[in-house]
């Protein structure tokens, strides 16, 4: 059977290092993108074939993209769209300059590299497409507006490009994970540092009781955490399945949030997701 390819982005930890790992000890040959060319070179010494991939930047897409399938002789079997930031912070204080760039990184580049990926998949009559989202696609939480957009966006869009790829061969697949183990909340720091000015905002002392002590503050595990080996399970499914999911839950929140935003009125719903 020929080797299948799975190109990864956000690989340099987290979700993404660990699918690369668990995809490769499958059999894949998986090329594990990162956005800095140190997280690349060091995944090529781990053995990894590691093409730079920058949301944030569209020359890094075509690059990167052109890079896979010239090693491949312009075959790719799969995509998992993964890499992503957040940038934590009420709404009323989050600057639309910011809401750009976090779409751009979040969505904007996972809709280019997916709409460069299809063709090829079309042409071969097969692939399959997967989208890490999150339970924050589907519910919100209080100061993750930024993060909690691009995730309802990225969820609404999968859902469209599921329904047209019917009959194409071309399979388009969600994985929502609720806490699972990462370095997001430490990397969201510098984006919060740049454009929240929590300070001045007229609610500064819920920043100051509330959200700079979760972000900067360690405090071990989140409550329900899985490690990122939770997603690659559901990841091999999605990857391997003759029949895969359209949505794969990760983590027990998320599956209580899908049971609870079907069942409760908005208002309750409101009120539990205000508490969590």
């Amino acid at each position: 059977m020929t080797e299948k390819t799975l190109l990864i982005t956000g690989c340099s930890s987290g979700i993404g290092y660990d699918a690369a790992i668990g995809m490769r000890a499958r059999g894949w040959r998986v090329f594990a993108s990162c956005r800095k060319p140190e997280d690349c070179a060091r995944l090529i010494a781990e053995g990894f074939e590691s093409p730079l991939i920058d949301y944030s930047d569209t020359s890094t897409i075509y690059t990167g993209l052109a890079e896979v399938l010239e090693s491949t002789g312009g075959r790719l079997d799969a995509l998992f769209n993964n890499g992503a930031y957040a940038c934590p912070g009420l709404v009323e204080d989050l600057p639309t300059d910011a809401l750009r760039h976090i779409f751009e990184a979040n969505f904007f580049g996972w809709h280019e590299l997916s709409r460069l990926v299809i063709p090829v998949m079309r042409a071969q009559g097969a692939g399959r497409i997967v989208q890490n989202s999150s339970v924050l696609g589907f519910v919100t939480l209080p100061w993750r507006g930024a993060y909690n957009s691009t995730k309802h966006a990225l969820e609404g869009l999968t859902d469209t490009l599921r329904i047209e790829m019917k009959g194409t061969g071309i399979e388009v697949i969600l994985i929502e994970p609720g806490p699972v183990t990462s370095k997001i909340r430490q990397n969201a720091i510098p984006h919060f540092e740049r454009w929240i000015d929590w300070e001045a905002s007229p609610r500064s002392e819920a920043y100051r009781a509330g959200l700079q002590k979760r972000l900067y503050e360690d405090n071990g595990p989140d409550k329900f955490e899985l490690p990122a080996s939770a997603v690659t399970k559901k990841l091999i499914h999605a990857l391997e399945a003759r029949r895969p999911r359209a949505r794969y839950y990760v983590t027990t929140p998320t599956h209580l949030m899908g049971f609870f935003k079907r069942v409760l009125p908005t208002r309750a719903l409101d009120w539990l997701l205000a508490r969590t």
